[in-house]
């Protein structure tokens, strides 16, 4: 198994990049690239100087999680993706990876909803989003997911094979079907979750946001869950 890359899209995350790139586990990791889709306050210059490789991508979470995947290093066999405000644990990346380098899964998730959350740093709207996509994918795809978590795994070579195309928020739930539509071997595992260490979401923090999201995760769900797939 090669190297693995982590990639996180970052969208005016001055208060707290620094902090995130510094975290890095560097002896497990070949590089951090941040993503920087049109920062004004400097996070780019922020993330370059804590030691991650700083690339630029238009707008939209998914192109960003795009060109970081594009940029990646040929080496690399595995990609972790995770937000640039702190939320997401660092320490848990080799547990989240560990079944990809030893070759038991192809897509590995983080669980926020199994872990242990810190008090606030998921609105009750969200857990009710992952209930809810979590309950339609079984139906419509027959696999089971309790969040739509941006802490996840996955071998470059299945993520090259779904042809991944949503460039929005629906980034993840569209990986997540498509891990099921193209049969790839899927973990899930426990990971934990804080607050945001500084900043305001890109989501959660607008209400306007919030619906734009929710409206957009609805219709990847419905336009690529209702597809199928061979699973052979």
């Amino acid at each position: 198994m090669g190297q693995i890359s982590v990639i996180i899209p970052a969208l005016n995350e001055a208060e707290s990049i620094g902090t995130v790139v510094a975290e890095m586990p560097w002896g497990l990791i070949g590089e951090c690239i941040v993503v920087d889709n049109g920062s004004s306050d400097g996070t780019g210059e922020i993330a370059r100087a804590a030691g991650a490789r700083v690339i630029e991508s238009a707008r939209g979470y998914g192109a960003a999680c795009l060109a970081g995947s594009n940029a990646a290093l040929a080496t690399s066999d595995v990609l972790v993706y995770m937000d640039g405000d702190g939320s997401d644990i660092v320490a848990d990346m080799e547990r989240l990876t560990a079944p990809i380098v030893n070759g038991d899964a192809d897509f590995v998730i983080g669980s926020r909803i199994k872990g242990r959350r810190e008090a606030g740093s998921m609105l009750p709207s969200q857990v009710f989003a992952g209930w809810l996509v979590g309950t339609l994918l079984r139906l419509l795809q027959g696999v089971k997911y309790t969040d739509m978590g941006p802490f996840r795994a996955i071998r470059r070579s299945s993520l090259e094979q779904m042809g991944m195309s949503e460039l929005t928020y629906g980034w993840n739930l569209e990986m997540q079907i498509k891990a099921a539509q193209y049969g790839l071997r899927i973990r899930e595992i426990t990971v934990d979750y804080r607050c945001r260490i500084g900043g305001v979401s890109k989501v959660s923090g607008d209400w306007k946001a919030s619906i734009k999201a929710a409206v957009r995760i609805m219709e990847v769900l419905f336009r690529v869950g209702l597809k199928r797939r061979s699973r052979s």
